[in-house]
């Protein structure tokens, strides 16, 4: 996982088409895919050592 992560860090035009759903990461989960994503939203933030 944590390679994966890591190519999307360095690739993210993969991660704007995982997004508009134009590719797909295989052998992950939706709900493991949204979490991937989800960390890659800018709107994401740490309040209070809590995920907001």
């Amino acid at each position: 996982m944590i390679n994966m992560i890591q190519f999307l860090e360095q690739n993210p035009s993969m991660v704007t088409l995982l997004k508009e759903k134009k590719a797909s990461l295989v052998g992950v989960t939706a709900l493991e895919q949204k979490a991937i994503l989800d960390s890659f939203d800018e709107d994401v933030c740490l309040e209070n050592g809590l995920w907001a």
